[in-house]
């Protein structure tokens, strides 16, 4: 027996549970942490995590898990043989698959009862293009070892529309920019490219009203524009200097920053966050205070600070913790994950001037065992997260790092007043293409700097460009995948709007022998 791990506290066995990548420890009791903790010590437990995997799904039967399958199967066909994948079967075949890879990716939401989880299914069926949003790994699962002799970069793992943005630089000045993280890894660049795709294509349609044909040219335009994007950098090497500005930014995103230094910092706090003391955060359906809590975030705070060297600019003080509160209702794939707002005392400390960071719930990647294998993986998640946020972004949020709460590793970083995204039901179909191409060489501007700061060991723009080779031929083949992929999505939409309907998104599957 181990007695170290009898006499260790919930903490301390939670920290060993994240080390053995014990699948839903946060949920687990003490007692079920041990027992969990205690063959993996003699080398009979642990087992894989996907997403939100928990381990049980009745306290005793173990939940079905495909995530070791798509991993070989994965292996085999970056290896080149031909094998049988997700998107080549059809009917009610695909109708169980698509049910299966939900439930899994949302185990311990749906085993909880989490009830943002349900509003989250609610929110699913209501639109094919929020489906495609929350529903990552079901796509990616469709690609498994896809492109495996192509060149590896930092993808961004969950390219469309809605996911570019404007955001806080380290000189605390609005820049524009991929904005989310939360799936990055490394893999081959098409698949960002394949995303983004069947996104803008999906996306002019439902927020666009564009006919068939403008959602094409729509979805080629940000093809072309990564490829554009690919050739000038490879051709001048600007990618380690290059911020979108409101003084370089093309017109419609300079009016996008333009509008969102409109509030002032004091204004926005006091609008949207504050109560009527400025001394803590409003009560209302988005924000639920925790003040009891202040203490242990503080410990927190100084715990991230130090573990992620954070050079604390002056109009943060002394990263003093004024709030705690629990953000309710937000994101689509992240929607049901754990929230925190920190509100961090600023220099005048009457609230005009006060800080807010968001401490949010990382997960495991979509992508996590489906990318051909290629040796740059980032383990940790908010690790991870945090290492795509630094290599992405030329002078990004200097807050952007990540930490452990309750053994659950958490993203941090900074909400500003200016942080905003373009509000795509508004754009014309001429400006739908301008934002596609300007977000295709976005795409191109993250991928370059795989190199430089990230881990890829090799030039990757002129690789990219070899690999592509015929521009015509190229762009193509990606509208033609995304036109077969975005009828898959809707397609696998109505199985998935049938199932809810039918309660399918209750229970979890577990084994039963």
């Amino acid at each position: 027996m181990d007695t170290d791990l009898e006499s260790a506290t919930r903490t301390e066995l939670l920290r060993r549970a994240r080390e053995q990548d014990v699948p839903g420890r946060s949920s687990m009791t003490k007692e079920q942490l041990l027992d969990h903790l205690r063959p993996s010590a003699d080398g009979n437990g642990g087992g894989d995590d996907d997403s939100d995997a928990t381990v049980r799904g009745d306290g005793r039967r173990p939940v079905h898990s495909r995530v070791e399958a798509f991993r070989l199967l994965a292996e085999a066909r970056a290896r080149g043989e031909m094998v049988l994948i997700p998107r080549m079967i059809t009917g009610n075949d695909r109708r169980v698959h698509v049910r299966e890879t939900v439930r899994e990716d949302h185990e311990t939401r749906i085993a909880t009862g989490d009830l943002e989880a349900r509003a989250k299914f609610d929110k699913l069926a209501g639109s094919v293009f929020h489906f495609f949003r929350g529903t990552n790994l079901l796509f990616y699962r469709d690609l498994v070892g896809e492109d495996s002799r192509l060149p590896t970069v930092l993808a961004l793992g969950d390219v469309h529309p809605g996911n570019f943005g404007v955001m806080p630089s380290s000189d605390n000045v609005p820049i524009f920019s991929v904005n989310d993280f939360d799936d990055a890894y490394y893999a081959p660049f098409t698949w960002d490219l394949k995303r983004g795709a069947v996104g803008f294509l999906l996306g002019a349609a439902e927020k666009g009203g564009l006919s068939q044909k403008k959602q094409r040219a729509v979805a080629r335009r940000f093809v072309r524009g990564y490829v554009d994007g690919i050739a000038s950098y490879a051709a001048d090497g600007r990618e380690q200097t290059e911020q979108m500005r409101l003084d370089n930014a093309p017109p419609l995103i300079a009016e996008l920053i333009a509008s969102t230094l409109e509030t002032s910092r004091a204004d926005w706090l006091a609008e949207d966050l504050l109560d009527e003391t400025r001394r803590g955060f409003r009560t209302d359906d988005e924000l639920v205070p925790v003040s009891s809590r202040r203490a242990e975030f503080q410990g927190i705070v100084d715990r991230y600070v130090a573990e992620n060297e954070v050079a604390v600019p002056e109009r943060a003080g002394a990263m003093r913790v004024k709030d705690v509160a629990e953000r309710r209702g937000a994101g689509t794939a992240s929607l049901g994950l754990t929230r925190y707002f920190v509100l961090i005392a600023g220099v005048r400390d009457d609230g005009t001037d006060d800080l807010l960071l968001e401490f949010k719930r990382a997960r495991r990647s979509a992508l996590a065992g489906l990318v051909p294998p290629s040796g740059y993986e980032v383990d940790a998640q908010g690790d991870r997260i945090r290492h795509a946020q630094r290599v992405h972004l030329v002078n990004g949020d200097v807050f952007y790092g990540s930490t452990d709460i309750d053994g659950q590793s958490f993203l941090v970083r900074e909400r500003a007043p200016f942080r905003d995204d373009i509000s795509l039901g508004e754009l014309s179909a001429g400006e739908w293409k301008e934002y596609a191409e300007i977000c295709g060489r976005v795409l191109a501007h993250t991928h370059a700097m795989s190199d430089e700061n990230g881990n890829v060991d090799y030039d990757v723009e002129p690789a990219i460009l070899e690999a592509i080779g015929g521009r015509e031929l190229f762009v193509d083949d990606v509208l033609r995948f995304a036109d077969e992929a975005a009828d898959r999505v809707r397609r696998d939409h109505e199985h998935f709007v049938a199932d809810h309907a039918l309660g399918a998104f209750q229970n979890v599957d577990v084994v039963y022998r």
